[in-house]
Parts: C-alpha cells; structure tokens; sequence
C-alpha cells in the first residue's frame, strides 16, 4: 500500500482508460509524442477516475477525503497524487465515468472540419474509442447522413441500432472506397479519420468539392503487428486533393486548450437529455486488466476499453 508523502492525497482508483497509443509507447517510436516511452517493467499509465481516500491532516491539499478525482495514474489500485496531479469531477457529466471520453473527436468536428447542417459526414474506425462518439457529435451537430467504417458484422449492426449510424462500411468486404460510393452515392463533405491507409484513400475518392478532413488517429499503422507504432504510411491521390479543394489537417488537443471545458459542459448537457451515450467495453478486474491493451489491438472490443478496478 502506498503512502501519500508530503503535499500528496491517496486515490483508490475505481475505473481506468486503456487507449491505443500505449502501443506506441510500448514501441518505442515515440517522435512528435508528448509522452514518455514504455519500458520493459514499467507501470502502464493512462486516464483514471478514483476516490481520495486518505488526506494527510497536516497537509494544506485542498482536497477531501470521498471526493472523486479524474488524473493519469491508471493501471494501479492505488495512487499517491498532489493536487496539481488531480482534477476534481464538479458533476458536470452525471456519470463519473464519462470523464474517460475522449474529447478529440468534439474538438475535430468543430475546430476543422466544422460539421455543418446537411453534411454527409464518414467516420473511419466507427466503432472504435473515438469513432463511437464521433458519429453521434457530428448528428447533434446537424450531419444529414452519418456513415462509419468498422472491422465486423456485429460492431456494424452496433453502430447502426445503438449509435444512429446510417450505414456502415465493412473492412474486408471488397474494395473499401466501392462500399464507401454505395453509401454516400452523392460523396462525403467531412470525414473524420482515426486509421489512415486504405479507408483515408479511399474517403478522398469519395469526397465532394470542398470536404473537410480531420485525422485524429492512425490505427492501421499504430496498431500492425509488423509495425512499431510510431508511423502510418498511406497512399493519396493528391490530385483528388488539389482538383477538389479539399482541405485535410491533423487535430491536436494541445492547438485547442478551450475545446476540454466546452465539449465537457455540452456532452454534460446531452447525456442528460438521452441524446448522446459512452459506450465501452467493460473489463472488470485488474486481473484481467493485462488482457484488455491485446483485446483492442486485435479488435475485439467496442466503444472505449475501461478497467473497472
């Protein structure tokens, strides 16, 4: 058990985030990461919610014992934290475990590609951490037709009765970009991309005149068996993005610091009213905590993956 020191509270974590880019710092490929890389014998890290459970009496931490706190140190029990290393949860979102959203894909939707009323928007990875929210933010944003690309059958019938998705694209079902042509005969206007390769080619064939493109993710090369994690290499047609105008970035929370603050209080406001839901795979107990990062790395998960502690 550890014991909090100086200016530090201890944490008894309850639910923790297992995110892809922990393959990437396992790797070693971790160029352009704000993120310190993994070595053999090293805690995981990640997003965490918990309870602060004991509070030193002479400390001047300004925090409570029972308070529920959201920080970094997940995959532990226990977590000896200052207060700098802790944010409170205010009630904002009615779940606590809400707080282990992501909020890249609210941030790309609305700082790049800017989803407007009307617009057919593809979402590749649909099913994934990011994907699964992705969809629903971009019809509460005023998306007319909202289509996603997933790996199975039963993540597809998933995204289309659960989440509101219109169609879906099956990887591995033939030619990605005739799948994505069915679905959105008259093209896409925004595309919000967490794989690369293929289905980012493919989603540039698709694109109308003046599509928006924001990549928050490169899973087919972060994720390959035969790759490190740090790359993605994929092939374009850049004469599709020049004829078309078509304007693609990559989307980095720290560019927006006012976007955490803003989707909090309006996925607050949706989960209250029903009109949003967090999915994730359920993996209950740190004993199986070890088999969760496999799990989604081979696909066999839906929604985000959170450790119930």
């Amino acid at each position: 058990m550890p014991r909090p020191g100086p200016g530090q509270v201890l944490v008894r974590n309850t639910h923790f985030l297992v995110f892809p880019g922990l393959r990437t710092l396992i790797g070693g490929e971790t160029r352009d990461v704000p993120l310190p890389p993994l070595h053999p014998g090293d805690v995981l890290f990640g997003p965490a919610v918990g309870e602060v459970v004991e509070v030193p009496s002479s400390s001047e931490v300004p925090l409570e014992k029972g308070q529920l706190v959201l920080h970094m140190q997940g995959w532990r029990d226990w977590a000896t934290l200052t207060a700098a290393e802790c944010r409170p949860l205010d009630g904002t979102l009615p779940d606590p475990v809400a707080h282990l959203a992501q909020g890249s894909a609210y941030g790309a939707l609305t700082r790049l590609a800017q989803v407007r009323p009307g617009d057919t928007v593809f979402v590749t990875g649909a099913a994934g951490a990011v994907g699964s929210l992705a969809g629903q933010i971009a019809r509460l944003l005023g998306a007319a037709r909202v289509i996603g690309s997933t790996s199975s059958p039963d993540k597809a019938r998933r995204l289309e009765r659960e989440l509101g998705y219109d169609a879906t694209v099956l990887r591995g079902a033939g030619p990605i970009a005739t799948r994505l042509a069915e679905s959105a005969p008259e093209g896409v206007d925004v595309v919000l991309d967490t794989v690369g390769g293929e289905q980012l080619a493919a989603a540039v064939d698709g694109a109308n005149r003046g599509a928006r493109f924001a990549l928050v993710g490169a899973l087919e090369g972060q994720l390959a068996p035969d790759r490190a994690g740090g790359s993605a290499p994929a092939l374009l047609d850049t004469y599709r993005l020049v004829t078309r105008g078509i304007q693609m970035a990559g989307y980095s929370g720290a560019d927006h610091p006012d976007v955490e603050a803003e989707w909090e209080s309006r996925f607050g406001r949706w989960l209250r009213a029903g009109e949003i839901r967090f999915p994730y795979t359920a993996v209950r107990g740190m004993e199986r905590a070890a088999q969760a990062l496999p799990q989604l790395i081979a696909g066999r998960t839906f929604g985000a993956t959170v450790v119930v502690v």
